[in-house]
């Protein structure tokens, strides 16, 4: 049986070393390989990033005693990346993102232009793996149907890395909401219990929005990731909100 990989985007900077350290280690637990692509604008810049792409494969092989493959696209990265994973099938993409620290940073920004509407998930960071990557995993639960799209991503996440995952609830005062946010969670608790993974669940109760909410409850609990669902030109407060 073919291995899947997992596409690491590749723009020669610092952040896409860290995101290659995560995709090794991630690779490395599931059994996975790992694909490298760069964008380029046009074929004349193929040719030149072609061999420094395989370089820097090269340099991961006697680094990580991992050897990545390499992909040179021309195209944009907002439609290129997903494009390529999957017709790869990639498992998932790993891309570094390079500005200030922190999700609401992220929030509208290109990053989150490159993942919207792409069927295969994406893991985004900054900064090196940490000893344990997805210590905590923040998974907020409203009341919309893509709750339930996320959850086999975070028993992934969680099985392989351990983690803890913190529910957060939003707190409506509408019945009918409520009851769709409480159905939501219940599929979510349930499936968790199938795998025996640790878990709790809060409830939103500052007077911030949710989206906002969300961002300071992450920071609150040293949380490493926020797992949420994306569509085309929808971004994650709209998903929060």
């Amino acid at each position: 049986m073919e291995k899947k990989s997992i596409l690491v985007t590749w723009d020669f900077t610092e952040v896409s070393e860290y995101a290659l350290q995560h995709a090794i280690r991630l690779a490395k637990i599931v059994d996975n390989d790992i694909t490298i692509i760069h964008i380029v604008k046009n074929s004349k810049e193929s040719a030149s990033a072609q061999k420094k792409l395989e370089d820097v494969a090269f340099e991961s092989d006697i680094k990580y005693s991992i050897k990545p493959s390499v992909i040179v696209k021309e195209g944009t990265i907002f439609t290129t990346i997903s494009e390529v994973a999957a017709e790869i099938e990639a498992n998932m993409v790993i891309m570094g993102t390079h500005g200030i620290k922190g999700m609401q940073k992220l929030t509208g920004s290109w990053a989150l232009k490159v993942i919207a509407g792409s069927m295969v998930p994406f893991v985004v960071v900054q900064s090196p793996p940490s000893e344990s990557p997805f210590n905590k995993i923040v998974v907020p639960i409203n009341f919309k149907n893509e709750n339930k799209e996320q959850i086999p991503w975070v028993i992934y996440l969680a099985r392989y890395y351990r983690s803890e995952i913190l529910f957060f609830k939003d707190a409506v005062k509408d019945d009918h909401i409520n009851m769709k946010i409480n159905r939501n969670l219940m599929f979510a608790k349930k499936m968790l219990n199938q795998y025996n993974i640790k878990y709790d669940i809060l409830e939103n109760r500052s007077n911030l929005k949710y989206a906002d909410a969300t961002i300071a409850f992450a920071k609150e609990n040293n949380a490493d990731t926020i797992v949420v669902m994306t569509t085309k030109n929808i971004g994650i407060k709209d998903y929060m909100m």
